[in-house]
């Protein structure tokens, strides 16, 4: 006997609404409404998805206690859990051959700095590129960061078994978990550019950055060809 819960449908839910903003029209509204249903069936999916992934079967064990450089000195990988038993790496585009960190990264990683403590209360969280430490924290400070922590994948032996076999400037997002002693690979975002649909950008789902989450709540949307940058004039 099933144990899911039934749901109402997604329009029922809908007409439930009883929002209704000054000097809008019928056409408005009915068209408010359908499109409400459909954000109740993507509020669905989310979680389907969410709970698709939790009941993944145990990942492969991490081969290494791979070793990074820290702000403080060397870490290992099993350090960087501290007292969790997760742990997100977020591999950023700052390799040695970058004058600066790519603008794309710097977004996401912007959107976390704030919520670190919130973060860190469930699953340990860590910022990881292959340039010397030094240039890690210069380039953290010149954004006024001090949360968020940050460590340096200098021999890149962790960044070619997890993000790129070619050692490539690219971005990684992987989690892994550690039970029983044993520290295993959980999840990593998997969507590649070839995965994109026609017309559109490259992109994981859910999109980490906010940033593209609100501007899709807007009549102009994320864009075209509008990406984020170090600086504004």
């Amino acid at each position: 006997m099933s144990t899911e819960p039934s749901l109402i449908p997604a329009r029922e839910l809908a007409a439930r609404n009883t929002a209704q903003f000054p000097n809008e029209s019928a056409e408005y509204r009915a068209a408010r409404n359908a499109l409400l249903a459909e954000e109740i069936e993507l509020r669905r999916h989310i979680e389907r998805v969410a709970e698709q992934r939790r009941r993944l079967p145990a990942g492969g064990e991490v081969p290494s206690d791979y070793r990074f450089v820290g702000e403080a000195g060397p870490v290992t990988l099993s350090d960087l859990f501290g007292n969790k038993d997760s742990l997100i790496i977020y591999s950023y585009m700052f390799g040695p051959q970058r004058q600066r960190p790519c603008p794309m990264c710097t977004s996401f990683m912007a959107s976390l700095e704030g919520k670190v403590p919130d973060i860190e209360q469930r699953v340990a969280l860590a910022m990881v590129a292959r340039s010397p430490i030094e240039r890690l924290v210069t380039a953290k400070r010149e954004r006024g960061w001090n949360q968020l922590k940050v460590y340096s994948d200098g021999d890149g032996d962790f960044t070619r078994a997890y993000v790129s076999a070619e050692d490539a400037d690219m971005p990684g997002y992987t989690v892994f978990t550690r039970r029983d002693g044993t520290i295993r690979h959980f999840w990593s975002g998997e969507i590649g550019g070839d995965m994109a649909d026609p017309g559109q950008d490259p992109r994981g789902a859910p999109d980490l950055d906010p940033l593209w989450t609100l501007l899709d709540t807007t009549p102009e949307g994320r864009g075209g060809d509008w990406y984020p940058k170090l600086d504004y004039d």
